[in-house]
């Protein structure tokens, strides 16, 4: 086989692979079958694909297919996500930042991207901000002169948050100008959801609060599966995520609502 033959072999591989990786982000799987006949090559080649996608810690192979890497129940411990996608989360919260305005009164879920947001808001003065996030509060206490309200509530051991009926009762009572989201998992059929129904109650009190709701989500989560939605697409006015999204994901985004502003940050 010719060198020219060996380049063009690879340039169809990655592009499949490309394929492959975009089509998980929309519906968390994929079938050998079906890869096969679309790109005319056989179950095998197909097979060696996904075999080389897994070593990459990219998907999990299943029998005739793969999906997603996450499983439904799973949630990475704080230590794992702060050491993880830091480039796309500072990009997140940056392009979040042009929609705070000095004198605002915002809400801020919890979370590693959600605590990278709470770093840019030094450049805003005179907010409001409510959150139930103890290392935002924290961090807030000390960059800023704004005005705290930390969420009571039963603290999750080890998540550094708030939790419980008296958290949610709280933000069921209060209004803010805006609320800005994070999830642990999105597609664009199931929405936003995270693997804690506690969780999934609290992030729906504070984006109802809200009379805009805004949603920060690096790529990754993208395409990936848990256990409760506490958000759909149309209940979100941003989202904002990274260049990491696929084309895929992308158009059916922009096509689930003429209303829903989506932002590629970087």
């Amino acid at each position: 086989m010719s060198t020219e033959q060996k380049n063009k072999q690879q340039l169809f591989a990655e592009e499949r692979h490309q394929y492959i990786l975009e089509k998980l982000q929309d519906e968390s799987k994929v079938l050998v079958q079906d890869l096969s006949e679309l790109f005319e090559v056989t179950q095998a080649t197909i097979r060696a694909d996904l075999r080389e996608l897994e070593a990459k810690g990219k998907l999990v192979r299943t029998h005739g297919g793969a999906i997603t890497k996450d499983k439904v129940g799973d949630e990475l411990m704080p230590n794992d996500k702060w050491v993880s996608n830091i480039k796309e989360k500072k990009q997140i919260a940056l392009a979040a930042l042009a929609f705070v305005q000095d004198g605002d009164t915002i809400a801020i879920d919890t979370g590693t991207t959600a605590y990278e947001f709470a770093k840019a808001l030094s450049a805003r003065s005179r907010l409001t901000v409510v959150t139930n996030d103890i290392l935002i509060a924290a961090l807030l206490e000390e960059t800023t002169d704004f005005d705290i309200i930390m969420v009571g509530g039963l603290l999750r051991r080890g998540f550094h948050c708030t939790m419980g009926s008296k958290a949610i009762e709280y933000l069921q009572g209060i209004n803010v100008d805006k609320a800005f989201l994070s999830s642990n998992a999105f597609s664009v059929k199931k929405g936003f959801m995270t693997p804690i129904i506690t969780h999934s109650e609290i992030k729906k009190a504070m984006r109802e609060s809200a009379l805009q709701a805004i949603m920060l989500l690096d790529s990754t989560k993208i395409g990936n599966i848990s256990l409760y939605t506490h958000a759909k697409l149309k209940d979100i006015d941003v989202f904002i995520t990274d260049s990491g999204i696929g084309k895929k994901a992308r158009s059916a985004i922009q096509a689930s609502s003429e209303e829903l502003e989506l932002i590629v940050a970087g």
